[in-house]
C-alpha cells in the first residue's frame, strides 16, 4: 500500500497554475459510420440541427442499444477532471468489500476539494461513495483508494476495468481525477458515456447519482451533503451524473436521463462557460432533448 509523495502533493498543487497543452486524438473506432464527427458535430442525415455549447467534445447516445445519436470529437484525448471519479467508485463497487469500513489517513487530505474527512477516523464504502459523488470529494477519493490497496493500487484497478469494460481509451493517474505535470491522464467523450452506463447498471452506483442529498458525518455529528449536479433539479427524467474541472481538462460532465423509457447519456468536455452564451447545464439539456426527439434507430454509431 502506498500513500501519496510529498513529490505528488507539490506536483497536484502547481497543476492548477498550469495552461493547458493541446489534447491528443486516438484513432476512432471503426464502429463510427461517418468521419465528419471528428472536428465538426456530426449526426444523422436529415436529423434537426444541433444545440450549440462550450463544450468543444461530446457524445450523446442511447444507453440501452448502444447508438451514438450524435457526437462531435467523440475520440478526442482530454484529461476527465472529476468525471473519472465514476470509474472509482464503479471499481469499488466491483471489487472492494462493500461492508466495510476504511479508516483515513493523513495523506488522503493532500487534494481538496474536501468533504471534511477527518485523518484516524473510520467511514463505510457508502458514506465515502456518497462523498465522492455528490460533492466530488477528492480526500473521499484517496479514502476509497485504500479500500483497493492503497493509492497505485487503486488506479491500476481503475485502468484495468477501463479496458475490461470497453473504455479503451481512457487512463488516470489518480483516483480522484487531479492532473499534474506528467502525468499520463485522459479519457474521451466516447469513453466517458461507456463508463457511466456501466455504472449504472450497478444498483449502488444509480441510487447514490441519483440523490440529492445525504447525511455525511463530520464535527459534532452528520452533515447534509448536496448533489452538484444540477440536472437532478433542472432536467425532468435526470437519472444522475458527475461534473469535474481543473484547469487542464476544464469543464467536463457526464450523465443520463430517462423519458418514456428511453435511457440517454451525455458526455461533454473540454469547455468553458462565457457571458451571455449557453451554459453546461444548458448544452446538456439541449442535447438530451434532441436526442429524446431523434427517432429510435437513427444513428451515427455504436458505444
Amino acid at each position: 500500500m502506498r500513500s501519496l509523495s510529498l513529490a505528488r502533493l507539490g506536483a497536484a498543487a502547481a497543476c492548477l497554475l498550469l495552461p493547458f497543452s493541446a489534447a491528443h486524438a486516438s484513432p476512432a473506432p471503426t464502429g463510427l459510420s461517418v468521419s465528419s464527427c471528428d472536428g465538426a458535430p456530426c449526426s444523422p442525415v436529415g436529423s434537426p440541427d444541433l444545440p450549440d455549447g462550450p463544450a468543444d467534445a461530446w457524445l450523446v447516445a442511447d444507453m440501452d442499444s448502444g447508438e451514438i445519436l450524435a457526437a462531435k470529437n467523440p475520440y478526442a484525448y482530454h484529461p476527465p477532471a472529476s468525471t473519472i471519479k465514476t470509474l472509482l467508485a464503479l471499481t469499488v463497487i466491483d471489487e472492494a468489500p462493500l461492508d466495510s469500513a476504511v479508516t483515513a489517513t493523513k495523506d488522503d487530505l493532500a487534494e481538496c476539494s474536501c468533504v471534511g474527512i477527518k485523518p484516524g477516523h473510520d467511514y463505510t464504502i457508502r458514506q465515502l461513495l456518497d462523498a465522492l459523488l455528490l460533492v466530488s470529494g477528492n480526500d473521499a477519493a484517496n479514502t476509497l483508494a485504500e479500500s483497493l490497496g492503497g493509492f497505485d493500487s487503486a488506479v491500476a484497478k481503475m485502468n484495468a476495468k477501463a479496458q475490461e469494460i470497453g473504455a479503451t481509451d481512457t487512463h488516470t493517474g489518480s483516483p480522484s481525477g487531479l492532473d499534474w505535470p506528467g502525468m499520463e491522464m485522459h479519457t474521451t467523450p466516447h469513453d466517458l458515456a461507456v463508463i457511466f452506463r456501466e455504472a449504472l447498471n450497478r444498483p449502488l452506483f444509480a441510487e447514490i447519482t441519483a440523490e440529492p442529498s445525504a447525511m455525511f458525518p463530520g464535527d459534532g455529528g452528520e452533515n447534509e451533503i448536496h448533489n452538484q449536479d444540477e440536472l437532478l433539479s433542472l432536467y425532468p427524467g435526470a437519472l444522475g451524473g458527475k461534473t469535474g474541472f481543473t484547469n487542464a481538462a476544464k469543464k467536463t460532465f457526464v450523465g443520463a436521463a430517462e423519458r418514456d423509457g428511453r435511457r440517454l447519456v451525455v458526455a461533454m468536455m473540454y469547455g468553458l462557460n462565457t457571458p451571455g452564451n449557453p451554459t453546461y447545464w444548458d448544452q446538456a439539456q439541449a442535447l438530451l432533448d434532441w436526442g429524446f426527439a431523434l427517432p429510435e434507430g437513427e444513428s451515427v454509431g455504436q458505444l
